[in-house]
């Protein structure tokens, strides 16, 4: 596509040391003008754009599994070659599998991917499986493993379902004002727990063959998995076994006065919650287990309704080369949304076709119906936007905001149309605010903290509560687009930022790793907002930022700062964490100093011939010490957005 950028700029006024001058200016513009073409080049037809949401082993390892329980191996035989290929290729050098790229392994995706690779003809004496268990071994054995790896081992007939923490369907029977119903789950936990309920009841086993069967990884100690006390004394982890032994119990005895009308109420609840394209909550631990229910519960494969979730389950899945991988969810809404503010940050017109096709295609996917949101949110219209294609049950403030941003910026042929549904969005979000000021990802005063404390609960992310980093870029979009800066929810949010500010001046990242996503997403929407950006703790935050820079010029952070806050924005420098840093500075008027001219240097030199750049390091958080994301196009819109506002800053200073 044929670039419209204006390549000629002034000299800047950059330290002498560092100096842009005309030829470095010149430089940075060719810098931005072959990132933003190859934007151009990667958006679909459509309008959107979407690459790549890369996790880690479990995910495609258990797609192998699912199709073994339903027998529907046949189906998928052309593929499972590449199924193994993919597993083996992202095999670690210390033999396991890890949570992010450079992470230590970690044991329940080593298990998983080890019975997954089993299950597909690898052979347990081949090099990789030895490996394999040694590593298993030496991080403790099965035993060691999440309950939802163990879940699978009992389905696999490989364990005992008495070992599995008790899940009983009739939790969908609990009312709405009872401390522990599925409303006050985060979103993601209630699409993924209902339908697990429904399996738990059946306690199905699907039993590998003994060629495929995975007893060599169990040792002695290892015979009984269930969940122990750490810590004595009374405690809520331990009021919680007592409660999960006593459900165990009184579940023994046939007589369950309540299961069917349990397994009625919950089997519809699932079937209401599928989208009708297919997908459930737009993720796969959703997609499976709802898959698994209705199998359970009677429907056949062939059943409309199980087509279409395969259909779902099919567009989750990535072909490239000799190897495929099946992604834990899609993002284009996500990615179209700051795709497109990337660009308009680069100068292109805010009536450039691409742009415009981009935003008319985000206004066709604001979603229309109420979703879970409205149990705690009666009496509001449904608006704002989902991250994935298809998702109407589950819109997401972050996206809805980064949306609302571009719809602002952009030019589309019916601007009436687009500023109805803009004003849409904004009362949905609003509403949305918690009671603490802050806003979450998908639901308002989702808090409870004794969900996480419950024994299946062990990846601690059954709930969904305000964050800063929501927060910020809400705050960052209302400024942009100049809606009621000084109304009472903004000084809520604004207080609330400030009450989750670290001693040392940062912010914690919920959606990004880490601080220094927190950090860039406070400064931008305090700026945004009209903050004062040379009151002491906002310039402890731009030393913070400046103190973590990297000898390269980069900035990096370890996904290992989630479990370990002393390793904060420390790490191999990345470009999409370097980005952010950069807007960081920019934003707190630091646009001049040499820290900020080494990270534009940085930026540069990191471009690839063909405009874009690329990282392997994990930059995108999905449960914090749990589950990790690598967005393909973090590396790719993040340098172009950051180093597009620098050459703004430098022409307006």
């Amino acid at each position: 596509m044929e670039s419209t950028e204006d390549s000629t700029a002034p000299a800047t006024g950059l330290d002498a040391n560092l100096t842009l001058g005309q030829e470095a200016m010149s430089s940075l513009d060719k810098t931005i003008t072959a990132a933003r073409d190859h934007h151009f080049s990667t958006q679909y037809k459509e309008g959107f754009w979407v690459e790549e949401l890369e996790s880690n082993a479990t995910i495609t390892s258990e797609f192998v599994f699912l199709i073994h329980f339903l027998g529907i191996e046949d189906r998928y035989r052309d593929k499972r070659e590449k199924i193994r290929n993919f597993l083996l290729h992202i095999q670690r050098d210390h033999g396991g599998w890890d949570l992010f790229y450079g992470g230590p392994p970690d044991i329940s995706c080593t298990i998983e991917a080890y019975i997954a690779l089993k299950m597909l003809g690898v052979s347990p004496h081949e090099p990789a499986m030895e490996k394999a268990r040694k590593v298993i071994a030496e991080l403790g054995g099965v035993n060691s493993a999440r309950v939802f790896t163990k879940i699978f081992l009992a389905m696999l007939g490989q364990s005992s379902w008495d070992d599995i923490p008790a899940m009983p369907v009739e939790v969908i029977l609990l009312p709405n004002w009872f401390y522990f119903n599925v409303y006050e789950m985060s979103s993601w936990s209630r699409g993924t727990v209902v339908p697990l309920t429904m399996v738990y009841a059946h306690q199905p086993v699907w039993p590998l063959s003994e060629e495929h069967s995975v007893q060599e990884l169990f040792t002695p100690t290892d015979r009984d998995l269930s969940i122990k006390s750490q810590k004595p004394g009374f405690n809520w982890p331990n009021a919680f076994l007592f409660i999960d032994k006593t459900l165990k119990t009184l579940g023994k005895p046939g007589w369950k006065p309540l299961r069917k009308t349990a397994m009625k109420k919950a089997l519809r609840w699932t079937l209401d919650h599928q989208e009708p394209e297919g997908d459930f909550a737009g993720i796969q631990p959703a997609m499976f287990n709802s898959i698994l229910a209705l199998h359970l519960e009677g429907y056949s494969l062939d059943d409309p309704i199980l087509t279409k979730a395969f259909e779902a389950v099919d567009r989750f899945l990535i072909e490239q080369d000799d190897r495929l991988s099946m992604q834990a969810c899609v993002s284009p809404l996500w990615d179209t949304a700051i795709a497109a503010n990337a660009l308009l940050d680069s100068g292109v017109p805010e009536d450039h076709p691409s742009v415009a096709q981009a935003c008319d295609w985000m206004l066709t996917k604001q979603v229309t119906r109420r979703g879970d949101w409205r149990f705690k949110n009666p009496g509001t219209p449904a608006g704002g936007w989902a991250f994935e294609f298809f998702n109407d049950g589950y819109p997401d403030c972050d996206d809805t905001a980064e949306i609302l941003m571009a719809l602002d910026r952009c030019k589309v042929q019916d601007e009436k149309h687009k500023r109805r549904e803009m004003d849409r969005a904004l009362t949905w979000l609003f509403s949305m605010q918690s009671a603490n000021g802050g806003w979450a990802a998908f639901d308002r005063d989702n808090d409870h903290a004794l969900f996480n404390e419950i024994p299946f609960a062990d990846h601690g992310a059954m709930l969904d509560p305000p964050t800063v980093d929501v927060t910020g870029r809400i705050l960052w979009m209302l400024g942009r687009i100049g809606h009621a800066t000084d109304a009472p929810r903004v000084r809520r949010a604004i207080d609330f930022i400030y009450s989750e500010q670290e001693y040392d001046g940062c912010w914690w990242g919920r959606w990004g790793v880490n601080y220094i996503y927190g950090t860039w997403l406070v400064l931008t929407g305090l700026h945004a907002i009209g903050e004062d950006m040379t009151q002491p703790r906002i310039r402890k935050a731009v030393e913070w930022i400046k103190s973590h820079q990297n000898e390269d010029g980069g900035w990096g952070e370890t996904c290992d700062s989630y479990l370990d806050p002393k390793l904060r924005g420390q790490g191999h420098s990345t470009c999409s964490q370097s980005a952010w840093a950069l807007m960081a500075l920019i934003e707190t008027g630091e646009a001049e100093s040499d820290t900020a001219a080494k990270g534009v240097q940085y930026l540069i030199e990191q471009q690839l011939e063909d405009g874009s750049w690329y990282e392997d390091y994990f930059t995108g958080t999905g449960f914090p010490g749990h589950f990790y994301i690598r967005y393909h196009m973090y590396r790719q819109f993040f340098p172009l957005m950051a180093l597009s506002r620098y050459r703004t800053a430098l022409r307006s200073g």
